[in-house]
C-alpha cells in the first residue's frame, strides 16, 4: 500500500467514527429532548400546616405533644419515644388495648436520663431501665397478627396490673429492631408488602385535620378534640376532610402515601381525660355520614392512614403539600 493509498483508507476511517459519533450525539439529544417532553413534572401545592405532633410511645397511652420528632419508615420518633413500641399484654400473649380497658388511656409512658417512666392516675410513679437486655423476649398478638415484644419485667407488671385492678396479670413489652413486625399487608394487601411496623393498628402514620372533627362536633351534642381520634399529625388550615384526597404528600424533606381511611371503633368512645368508655358516641354520630368505604362498612373514616416513602424531621407549623405531575 502506497503512502496515498494509505492516507485514504485513514480519512475514511475517520469519517465513519465522525459520522458515527455525530449520530450517536444526535440520538441521545433526541432522547434528553424527549425525556424533557414526556417526564411529568412534579408540582407541590399547599393544602395545610402541621399543627400538632403526638407520639403515643404505649398503644392506647396517653400521647406525648411534641413541636418537632422524627418521621420513620416505622413512625413518629422524639428522643428514645417511638410510636406504638410499647404494648400491654396478658400472661398468654393478647394485646390489651383501652377497648377492653378503658383506663389505660390515662398512663403516660415517657423516658427520661435512661429510665423509663410510668405515671397513672392514684399512682406513684415507677422507674426502671429502658434497656434491659436480659429479659425475654415474648411471642404476642396484635388482633390477629404474631409479633415480639421485649419483657419490660416484673416491677412493671405488678404496676399495671394494680393500676388496671384486675383479676389478670398484665405485663408489657417493648419492640426492638431485630423482633418480629406486623406486616400490614397480611390484613390489608393495599399496603406494600415490604412495610413493617410495630404495634399500630396499621400504618406507620395516621394524619387527619381539626376541620374534620370541628365537622364532626358541629353535630354532636357535646364536643371532643383530636386527642379522641389518636393521630400522629394534626394539619390545620384545609376544609373538612380534605385529607381524603391527599394521595402522596410532602412536608419539608419527608414525602408520604396515602394507603386507605381509619376505620373508626369502639375505641373512639373511650374519653382521653376521664378513661370512661360510652360505647356511643362519636361513633353513633360517625356512622351517619363517613361510612365513605365500601370495604370497611361498619366503620366510619376519620382520619387516613399514610406510609413514609422518605423519612426526615418535622416540625409544627410546616407547611403540607400534596404532591402532583
Amino acid at each position: 500500500m502506497n503512502f496515498k493509498e494509505a492516507c485514504a483508507k485513514l480519512l475514511d476511517q475517520n469519517r465513519k467514527i465522525a459520522l458515527f459519533a455525530a449520530g450517536t450525539s444526535v440520538a441521545l439529544l433526541g432522547l434528553a429532548i424527549g425525556y424533557r417532553y414526556t417526564r411529568k413534572e412534579k408540582k407541590l401545592i399547599k393544602v395545610g400546616v402541621i399543627s400538632q405532633l403526638l407520639v403515643h410511645p404505649m398503644k392506647s397511652g396517653k400521647a406525648v405533644s411534641v413541636d418537632t420528632a422524627e418521621c420513620l419508615r416505622m413512625g413518629l420518633k422524639y428522643g428514645e419515644l417511638q410510636d406504638r413500641h410499647w404494648l400491654i399484654i396478658t400472661e398468654e400473649g393478647h394485646m390489651v388495648s383501652a377497648r377492653q380497658q378503658p383506663r389505660v388511656v390515662l398512663v403516660s409512658l415517657t423516658c427520661k436520663g435512661g429510665q423509663l417512666c410510668l405515671n397513672g392516675p392514684q399512682m406513684e410513679e415507677l422507674k426502671v431501665p429502658l434497656q434491659q437486655p436480659n429479659n425475654k423476649v415474648l411471642d404476642c398478638r396484635v388482633f390477629s397478627v404474631d409479633v415480639q415484644g421485649r419483657d419490660c419485667g416484673d416491677e412493671v407488671s405488678e404496676w399495671l396490673t394494680r393500676y388496671l385492678a384486675s383479676d389478670k396479670t398484665f405485663r408489657l413489652v417493648h419492640f426492638e429492631p431485630h423482633l418480629k413486625a406486623q406486616r400490614p399487608s397480611e390484613k390489608e394487601p393495599l399496603f406494600p408488602k415490604d412495610e413493617k411496623v410495630a404495634y399500630p393498628d396499621a400504618a406507620p402514620i395516621m394524619l387527619m385535620s381539626e376541620a374534620s372533627v370541628r365537622d364532626l362536633n358541629s353535630r354532636l351534642d357535646r364536643d371532643v378534640t383530636v386527642a379522641q381520634f389518636r393521630p400522629s399529625i394534626v394539619v390545620s388550615d384545609c376544609e373538612a376532610f380534605t385529607e381524603d384526597t391527599w394521595d402522596h404528600i410532602q412536608i419539608g424533606q419527608v414525602e408520604m402515601k396515602r394507603v386507605i381511611g381509619c376505620g373508626r371503633c369502639i375505641l373512639t368512645t373511650v374519653d382521653p381525660e376521664t378513661g370512661v368508655i360510652t360505647r356511643k358516641e362519636p361513633l353513633n354520630t360517625l356512622k351517619t355520614y363517613r361510612l365513605t368505604d365500601p370495604k370497611q362498612k361498619t366503620s366510619p373514616i376519620l382520619g387516613q392512614y399514610y406510609t413514609v416513602k422518605k423519612t426526615g424531621v418535622l416540625h409544627v407549623g410546616q407547611p403540607v403539600y400534596k404532591i402532583t405531575y
